[in-house]
């Protein structure tokens, strides 16, 4: 997760009507757990946490439990968010899901930024309206599956997952599962001794690991070199940032030469090859799902030079992007 403002990482939970209020309060105070714990225990460097609550109206929200929860701000009005907590509904969403359009359109604005969002149970189905999970794999309560796979027929349904990511969106199948989802986040923003006493002191039995219980796209990818890993979610999480990987390097305490080494010989790629890959890979999805023009979405994926945007994405793909545009979205009409 980049950090957008002066270090602070920005955390926006959504809330709506019918929600379950524990898929929101419990990764607030897993999260402000990690923060206490780097700072007191661990004297990390501490990246700043920003949580805050966000709706299509400032009017509180009522939750399943009957608590009335009044979001900090409104959509237009919220901080740019690094990760977002979209949260599970209270049986079927689709009425609360329709009657806020806007929250969709804000969902498709935040992805197209960059940001990660996380969605749980039934809240899965916020990301299906708008479009973000077509062709891509998801999950959702396990009571909704069949009802999901109807409405939804273009999302690859994983249902004997719990968690699922792709590329920057991630489902949870329940309330437990995003708690070992956000385990992960807290990995990625600090480390893992950081993640493991969260972990600890949030649940008192043996856990199923996060790897061990989700799907995920990059599952190939995987290799045993820990430090190597940490470069690889820093590179993910701030690819649209101007990056010097000389920099990368220094801040995992690495050489120019032993990160490439090391990053090589764990992943196959350079560093460099690694973050091209994630950009053109992101810049692919934007071609598909938005109507942005090249230019804003070289930009948004990392890159000020459209020109040497569209030749690299010629390099790898052996089309420009206006014509892989035209390719993906001809086969999308075809099959309506």
């Amino acid at each position: 997760m980049s950090k957008t403002t002066h270090g602070v990482t920005q955390i926006a939970f959504l809330l709506s009507d019918n929600m379950l209020a524990t898929s929101a309060t419990l990764p607030m105070e897993m999260l402000l757990t990690a923060e206490s714990a780097a700072h007191r225990q661990y004297k990390v460097q501490q990246p700043g946490l920003n949580l805050f609550t966000v709706g299509a109206s400032l009017q509180p929200a009522q939750t399943r439990s009957a608590l009335q929860w009044p979001p900090d701000f409104t959509l237009k009005d919220a901080p740019a968010p690094d990760l977002i907590y979209v949260p599970g509904l209270w049986r079927n969403p689709r009425p609360v899901i329709r009657r806020q359009p806007q929250i969709l359109e804000w969902l498709r604005e935040q992805y197209q930024n960059g940001a990660l969002i996380s969605a749980v149970g039934t809240g899965c189905c916020f990301l299906a309206e708008a479009g973000l999970l077509d062709g891509k794999p998801a999950t959702t309560h396990w009571h909704y599956f069949d009802q999901f796979q109807r409405d939804y027929p273009d999302i690859l349904l994983k249902r004997q997952y719990f968690i699922t990511q792709a590329g920057s969106l991630y489902c949870a199948a329940s309330v437990n599962s995003l708690a070992d989802l956000t385990v992960h986040f807290i990995q990625r923003l600090y480390n893992k001794a950081i993640a493991s006493h969260v972990e600890r002191h949030f649940s008192h039995e043996i856990r199923r690991s996060y790897e061990s219980s989700g799907y995920f796209e990059d599952a190939h990818s995987r290799h045993p070199d820990e430090e190597v890993a940490q470069v690889q979610l820093w590179l993910q999480d701030n690819y649209p940032r101007a990056i010097a990987l000389s920099q990368v390097a220094q801040r995992f305490g690495f050489s120019n030469r032993t990160l490439n080494r090391r990053f090589k010989a764990a992943t196959g790629q350079t560093p460099l090859e690694y973050l091209q890959e994630i950009r053109i890979n992101n810049a692919r999805d934007l071609l598909k799902t938005s109507n942005l023009t090249i230019g804003e979405i070289a930009e948004k994926v990392g890159y000020q030079d459209t020109g040497y945007f569209t030749g690299l994405f010629k390099k790898q793909l052996t089309t420009t992007p206006r014509e892989y545009r035209a390719t993906v979205r001809a086969k999308l009409f075809s099959a309506e």
